[in-house]
C-alpha cells in the first residue's frame, strides 16, 4: 500500500529531520539486510485517544509537530522492512529492539505502534475488532503472527485504528494497482489489502481505507 498521500507528502522529511530514529541490520559485510523507521509524535498517554487514523496521524503529527516547533512525547514506529528472503528469522524483533533502543537512548517512556497484521489479508471480510481477539490454540497468545511479535516483546493492544492509512485513486489507478478489474461499483477483496476497497464507477472512484492495531510498548 505504498501509494498512501501522507506517505508520499511526509516520509522523506522524517528521514531528514528524525534520523536517529531510523535503523539499519546489517550483516558482517555491511550489507542490509532490513530496516526500522520509526519518529517521535505526540498522545496524551490514554488509549482510547491513540488516533483513529493512525499511521497516518503518527506520521503527520510527528512531521507537524517538528516543523512547528511542539514538543513530541512518544515514539511511534512506523515500518519495518526485511530483505524478502530473510522473512521468518525473526530478525524482524531484532529490528523492533533497536528502534526501542533508540527510543530510549532519546529519552522517551513508551513506543507505540500502529501495527499492520500480516494474515489480516487472508480474511478480508473480518472486521478487525474481531480479527485481534483471535489467539493460538491453546489461548495464549494473538492469532496474528506480526501482533504475536509485538506482544512477545512486551506490548499491549491498545485499541484499533480504524482508519489507520487511506488511498484514494481513480478507478483506472486501483485497476493498475492491483493488476485487477473492476466492472462494476461495490466492494473488492484485492491482493494484499486487510480490507476490501470501495468502487465506485459513475464517480470515477476507488477507496481503499485500512485499519492498523495500536499497540504500546513500555521502554
Amino acid at each position: 500500500m505504498s501509494e498512501d498521500p501522507i506517505a508520499e507528502a511526509h516520509w522523506d522529511q522524517m528521514l531528514t529531520y528524525f534520523p536517529q530514529h531510523q535503523v539499519v541490520l546489517v550483516n558482517e559485510d555491511d550489507r542490509a539486510l532490513g530496516r526500522g523507521y520509526s519518529l517521535p509524535t505526540a498522545w496524551s498517554g490514554i488509549p482510547a485517544e491513540l488516533p483513529d487514523r493512525g499511521w497516518d496521524a503518527a506520521l503527520e503529527t510527528g512531521v507537524a509537530n517538528y516543523l512547528a516547533g511542539h514538543p513530541n512525547n512518544v515514539v511511534s514506529a512506523i515500518e519495518i522492512t526485511l530483505r524478502p528472503e530473510l522473512r521468518g528469522q525473526g530478525l524482524s524483533r531484532v529490528i523492533l529492539s533497536a528502534m526501542k533502543t533508540a527510543a530510549r537512548a532519546a529519552g522517551y517512556q513508551q513506543l507505540i505502534a500502529p501495527v499492520r497484521p500480516t494474515l489480516k489479508a487472508r480474511y478480508p471480510l473480518t472486521p478487525m475488532p474481531e480479527y485481534i481477539t483471535w489467539t493460538e490454540a491453546d489461548g495464549s497468545a494473538p492469532f496474528d503472527p506480526w501482533l504475536r511479535v509485538h506482544w512477545r516483546a512486551g506490548a499491549s493492544i491498545a485499541r484499533v485504528a480504524p482508519q489507520s492509512m487511506t488511498i484514494p485513486g481513480s478507478v483506472a489507478q486501483w485497476e493498475h494497482w492491483t493488476g485487477m478489474r473492476f466492472p462494476a461499483s461495490g466492494r473488492y477483496a484485492v491482493p494484499e489489502a486487510l480490507e476490501p476497497i470501495e468502487i465506485d464507477r459513475a464517480a470515477d472512484r476507488g477507496l481503499y481505507v485500512e485499519p492498523n492495531v495500536w499497540m504500546v510498548h513500555p521502554l
